[in-house]
């Protein structure tokens, strides 16, 4: 049974009340202390201080200073005033003192559940803001692609224009200094029929490959503009030749391009979960996580029912929008992801591991 400390001393002013504790020798290690608004314990064993004021503080206001072998409590008092006595202890018993202690227990784990309920709620209201802030920076980046892509399609409307206009203005002043000749007799009319040109100037020889690039240049425009399946190659139609075209692109590095290419093929075949899976970890190369997750998500839709064939796509899936989400610090959701992939890989170390360093993130011990 611990030793109830008596020689405690306590002074006040009308808004203050401060209380010293000896604490007997015992190391300043071994002392814990709890307080409410109307509760005061000092343990340090084996002595025992505990009061149950006469008159309510500020718990969060009031201070406990631990050295030279005591421990000074400043209250702040509720009400101004001066009490007269600290402790209401004498007009009650042990049983009336057994409630109030434990009132004052279950008040500090009232308070505490709210304080975590509070940090909890910030928390999630942060984690918020940041994936907007990530949503209207994509935005923004995607606007400033857009521009720039707008201005460099102009640009070359305009050179083409020029070039035009100067290969007019030229067979213009070449007709202006022509010669003149006697007119020939007319003897009659003759229909000539030339065969079609898309390049916009007569043929000349010494101009075919220059021709050849400008062709090229436009066909590769109109695949940029998303041109109607009637202007593509027959193999540009097929999205098996697509993805393979696109898996190639990935593994050389060029996401951009294997991004353009899986975007036609899911085109022409939305139901393939193979091409929104791997157009999503494209994205999370790239680093637009709010699309790599649209992806992932959508192979998910797809890969139904969930069945062994399909399980390594599903796998794969889910730990791309885990990852996703933990790089938009998403710690839960992403936590979901890789438990997901754990139902279907149980035994998989890299995914144990990786689940567990999002855990202690989640827990605030960090990786």
């Amino acid at each position: 049974m611990p030793i109830a400390v008596k020689d405690f001393t306590w002074s006040e002013t009308n808004t203050e009340v401060c209380i010293t504790v000896p604490l007997k020798g015992v190391k300043t290690a071994k002392v814990d202390i709890f307080s409410t608004d109307e509760y005061l314990k000092v343990s340090f064993p084996p002595f025992l201080f505990e009061v149950a004021l006469c008159h309510p503080v500020h718990d969060e206001q009031n201070t406990a200073k631990v050295g030279d072998g005591t421990v000074t409590f400043l209250l702040v008092k509720k009400e101004a005033g001066l009490w007269g006595n600290l402790s209401c202890s004498d007009t009650v018993n042990k049983e009336s003192m057994k409630n109030k202690r434990e009132d004052a227990v279950a008040e500090s784990q009232r308070k505490n559940k709210e304080l975590e309920n509070k940090r909890a709620k910030e928390k999630q209201e942060q984690n918020k803001a940041a994936v907007k802030e990530q949503m209207k920076l994509e935005e923004q980046n995607r606007s400033r692609i857009q521009e720039e892509k707008d201005a460099e399609r102009k640009q070359a409307t305009e050179e083409i224009e020029d070039w035009k206009q100067k290969q007019a203005s030229k067979i213009s002043l070449e007709s202006d200094h022509k010669p003149s000749e006697p007119a020939p007799r007319q003897r009659g009319m003759i229909d000539v029929t030339f065969t079609p040109r898309v390049f916009p100037t007569p043929v000349r020889e010494s101009k075919i490959p220059e021709e050849e690039a400008w062709l090229k240049k436009q066909a590769e425009a109109r695949k940029i503009e998303d041109i109607e399946d009637s202007d593509l190659r027959p193999e540009e139609k097929d999205p098996v030749w697509l993805k393979n075209k696109a898996d190639n692109f990935f593994k050389s590095g060029n996401h951009l391009s294997a991004v353009n290419a899986y975007n036609l093929a899911i085109r022409l075949n939305p139901l393939v979960p193979a091409l929104h899976s791997n157009r999503s970890a494209c994205h999370l190369k790239l680093g637009n996580y709010m699309k790599c997750i649209e992806d992932s998500s959508r192979a998910l839709e797809l890969l139904t029912p969930p069945v062994q064939a399909n399980a390594q796509s599903r796998l794969k899936a889910h730990v791309r929008r885990g990852t996703a989400f933990c790089h938009m610090e998403l710690y839960v959701e992403g936590l979901q992801d890789y438990e997901a992939a754990l139902k279907i890989d149980p035994k998989n170390n890299d995914l144990l591991e990786d689940s567990e360093r999002i855990r202690k993130v989640i827990q605030g011990d960090g990786i």
